[in-house]
């Protein structure tokens, strides 16, 4: 039951606005569309607490600008980004800057609800639960070498094809890492693996978008 909780979607492309929106009003959800980044911040300060649907690339000011002015002007909503392919190092960047997931277009109904109903969840939470440094560095320690590289090749925002390149596997091999690495540390998501990466301040920095 999604109890009338307001989703602000932000995206330049008005299908997207249109289709999103419909498909979270449908499943009980209240929405308030915006087309640019800038028009968002011209009310951010004032709008009713929310999920955020973040379009990472816009023109004028892109996604990653707009969650940068808004961690700025101290307003603190969860953050989803909307991706399209091959933003894979932008994603992993809005991770390591607090978002709670990346969904890539065309994203699927269920995988869409599941992202924001985290960042609901995120909304409501006091924040003590966060894990401190050494905490993540403990459950990292549960990897195996080649995972860990694997794990290092996603922090950098690097494509399982670059990854598997650089370690001389296939790229079907570094997809199965990538699996394994969400049930070893009991998470939901890659997002979750690189949150945990990145307390530990695990790997080098992910590569520039």
């Amino acid at each position: 039951m999604a109890d009338e909780r307001l989703i602000h979607l932000i995206d330049d492309e008005d299908a997207i606005r249109r289709s999103a929106s419909f498909l979270l009003r449908m499943s009980g959800f209240r929405v308030e569309t915006y087309a640019s980044g800038v028009a968002f911040l011209a009310v951010a300060a004032n709008v009713e607490p929310g999920c955020v649907l973040l379009d990472i690339r816009m023109p004028e000011l892109d996604g990653l600008e707009v969650q940068r002015l808004l961690g700025e002007r101290g307003i603190a909503l969860p953050i989803v980004m909307l991706t399209g392919h091959g933003d894979i190092a932008l994603s992993v960047r809005a991770i390591k800057a607090g978002a709670v997931d990346f969904l890539e277009k065309p994203f699927e109904k269920d995988t869409l609800l599941r992202a924001v109903e985290e960042a609901f969840e995120r909304l409501g939470a006091a924040q003590t639960g966060q894990m401190d440094a050494a905490a993540a560095t403990l459950r990292l320690a549960v990897l195996t070498p080649r995972e860990r590289e694997v794990l290092d090749g996603m922090v950098r925002g690097q494509a399982n094809k670059i990854t598997a390149y650089k370690l001389g596997i296939a790229t079907r091999t570094v997809e199965v890492h990538r699996s394994n690495l969400t049930h070893k540390l009991g998470v939901r998501s890659i997002s979750d693996v690189l949150r945990i990466a990145f307390v530990a301040g695990f790997g080098g920095p992910p590569a520039e978008g």
